[in-house]
């Protein structure tokens, strides 16, 4: 740890005790640097993932250099040579998860950001908040700590891998795209009855917004257009104020229809879940 901070919370969980057979989350936390804040490392002995939450900064590492600036996460370990520098007007504030142990490296490159490289996350209020969770977690300071910072570091890299931003522009115009078409959909989801629909409303052609979803959601538009209405339909049930056809109503679909929509997504007939909502097994 460089002792150029002008701020720091930090967390450590036992660096000489790594559980056998698995990774474990031995260190992480959050600093702020100060202006002439350095780093030079010929590698480091944890595998490790870093976030910029603020600042400015330049990253060199393997073999290239890069801007830092907020959303950008990058990867190092055991013989990944790097250097960290600030830019003295916006210095650094980030964030940074240790992991050891058998499969450590397996387990940061879950986070889709290969050892000794940098992307760049779309989403960064969720990644800070995952990383405000993690060190919540490691200095809680019970027994169970360390399981649950290992437990956190796992959503944390997973999270990451999801919402960090390809590297190509033409990947990029892509990724825009489909968060415009996304934004849509989760605003206007109530008054969409297709696919067909969204994509108009879009302003892009239904098989491109197909690949779009398949792509970046994994999953067809109409079938997160219909899990949104699921959603939506069991927190309406859950009130106990509305039948089951009542809410179908609103969704725009007949009883029928919406039996099947919701039981393909919830798992259970809508008045199985009222019933069971309000502990009548009747």
């Amino acid at each position: 740890m460089s002792n150029e901070v002008l701020e720091a919370r930090r967390f450590y969980l036992g660096l000489a005790r790594h559980r056998e057979g698995e990774p474990c989350v031995v260190s992480g936390g959050w600093e702020r640097s100060a202006p002439d804040y350095r780093i030079e490392r010929r590698g480091f002995p944890y595998y490790t993932l870093e976030f910029v939450a603020r600042g400015r900064g330049t990253l060199r590492i393997g073999g290239r250099n890069h801007t830092l600036a907020r959303g950008s996460v990058f990867t190092y370990g055991p013989g990944v040579a790097h250097a960290i520098a600030p830019d003295p007007a916006e210095p650094l504030s980030k964030y940074f998860v240790n992991i050891a142990g058998p499969g450590a490296e397996a387990a940061v490159r879950t986070s889709g950001v290969a050892l000794g490289t940098c992307q760049t996350v779309t989403a960064a209020d969720e990644v800070q908040a995952a990383f405000e969770q993690l060190l919540f977690a490691g200095r809680r300071g019970t027994r169970t700590a360390a399981r649950i910072a290992a437990l956190q570091g796992r959503i944390l890299l997973l999270l990451v891998s999801e919402v960090r931003q390809p590297g190509t522009a033409r990947a990029n115009h892509a990724l825009h795209s489909f968060l415009r078409c996304q934004r849509y959909l989760e605003d206007n989801f109530m008054g969409l009855q297709t696919a067909e629909a969204m994509a108009a409303a879009c302003h892009v052609a239904p098989a491109y917004l197909s690949r779009l979803f398949a792509r970046f959601a994994g999953q067809p538009p109409y079938r997160l257009l219909m899990r949104l209405k699921m959603h939506h339909a069991a927190g309406l049930l859950d009130g106990g104020h509305l039948l089951v056809r009542e809410v179908a109503d609103r969704l725009g679909m007949d009883a029928f229809q919406f039996s099947r929509a919701f039981k393909r997504v919830h798992g259970i007939a809508p008045l199985a879940f009222v019933q069971s909502r309000r502990g009548d097994g009747t």
